[in-house]
């Protein structure tokens, strides 16, 4: 129920319906196929298009495939309507994207950091307060995924660069000048199985397991479309779990934590390379792609001047790491009972490299009774830009309601 009691309220709360479908589907809709969607009358549905595009808003197009007579219509962003602003933080670097409504991903800027609040946050900010000046009213929010847990309203730590208790808004230093009260700060295995859930293979799915793989790993259960982040916000942590036997200390301050045994510091860990601190993803992607060159021979080398190791030893290091990517995925599978589970970043490297040994181990795991149906596992639809896309649609998930779209049309 929408609760509009006034015809004036039932067309607000139209026009945001049919602003979220426009979103949702990726502007690829037709006018008539959206009316017939929304169970809207053909001249209501022409009257809030109109409407919409008055507002700067949405814009038609003719659709690439219409049959004689009239071209189809396909509602979509407008070319001076609404952005939101995507960070994606991680240990060694920092992205920015523009979005737009319908889901298009601009990437504005893209550079490393040094690893301390102030010098990954400080550069940051001055990038996104020169983005809100460019873009002006246009911008209605800024998302910021991050790789640690979130906290009361933006407090970040980030086990690896030992980050406690870091005011990420505070150090951005955007003010004001954010609508919506300051940046939307999030984990990123929480906005990626957002983005996922809205825009990938976990897309409809009622119980689905999502796990971004970068340095170590977060998961996260996403039902009915929605990431189960916990009571304070911190539950996208299944990398801190002790799912795979082992009992070293972890820098959380747990001991045996899943995160240990996969992503780029493990496979670095087993080449005898320097880990840690964020440092070394240039390295682990020279691993990878030496498994791939002549892992399974022995010949190669890894083109660093710091590992002479040989590609057969890459390649024991890439399946090690699946294996206990496997392990891991199989105690949550039996635990929480998904019908899908997405792996994103680095996880998508592992699948496509060592899947045979990612599901050797995850079948070995697997109860008894959950061999006859187990759950599809699939590499991400959006790889590497799913904390990106979930930063953005946590944004336009504030915008996309009667008094954001209100608010919109007042500045227009």
């Amino acid at each position: 129920m929408n609760g509009a009691t006034t015809s004036a309220g039932l067309r607000a709360y139209n026009r945001v319906r049919l602003l979220r479908a426009v979103h949702d589907c990726g502007a690829t809709r037709t006018r008539s196929r959206l009316t017939q969607d929304l169970a809207l009358a053909r001249g209501t549905a022409s009257v809030l298009v109109s409407g919409l595009a008055d507002d700067r808003l949405l814009h038609e197009e003719p659709s690439a495939e219409h049959a004689r007579g009239r071209p189809t219509q396909v509602p979509g962003p407008h070319p001076e309507g609404p952005l939101a602003l995507a960070v994606d933080l991680r240990e060694d670097s920092w992205e920015v994207a523009a979005c737009e409504l319908g889901g298009r991903v601009s990437v504005l800027d893209v550079r490393r950091h040094d690893g301390t609040p102030e010098g990954a946050l400080g550069p940051l900010g001055e990038v996104l307060r020169g983005q809100l000046g460019r873009l002006g009213s246009r911008v209605v929010g800024v998302g910021v995924a991050v790789a640690g847990p979130v906290r009361d309203g933006g407090l970040v730590d980030v086990a690896h660069l030992r980050w406690r208790s870091v005011d990420v808004p505070a150090l951005l230093g955007l003010g004001a000048a954010v609508p919506g009260g300051g940046p939307r700060v999030g984990n990123d295995t929480a906005f990626a199985a957002l983005a996922e859930a809205r825009r990938g293979r976990l897309r409809g799915i009622g119980v689905g397991l999502h796990v971004h793989v970068d340095f170590d790993l977060g998961g996260v259960l996403v039902v009915d479309g929605r990431p189960l982040e916990g009571a304070g916000g911190m539950g996208a942590e299944f990398g801190h779990m002790p799912l795979t036997g082992g009992d070293a200390p972890c820098m959380c301050g747990a001991h045996g934590c899943w995160g240990l045994e996969v992503g780029a510091n493990a496979l670095l860990r087993h080449m005898g390379l320097a880990y840690g601190g964020g440092q070394g993803r240039d390295d682990a992607r020279r691993i990878l792609a030496t498994a791939d060159a002549g892992g399974g021979t022995g010949g190669g080398q890894v083109p660093s001047p710091h590992d002479h190791t040989g590609g057969g030893a890459a390649l024991r290091a890439v399946r090690t790491n699946a294996q206990a990517l496997g392990r891991g995925l199989a105690a949550l599978v039996n635990a929480h009972d998904p019908a899908v589970v997405t792996l994103s970043g680095l996880g998508v490297d592992l699948y496509d490299r060592a899947l045979p040994t990612l599901m050797e181990s995850f079948g070995r795991g697997l109860m008894t009774i959950r061999h006859e149906r187990p759950p599809v596992i699939a590499p991400s639809a959006l790889g590497w830009q799913g904390p990106l896309v979930g930063a953005m649609e946590s944004v336009f998930d504030m915008f996309l309601t009667v008094s954001g779209v209100e608010s919109w049309r007042g500045s227009t």
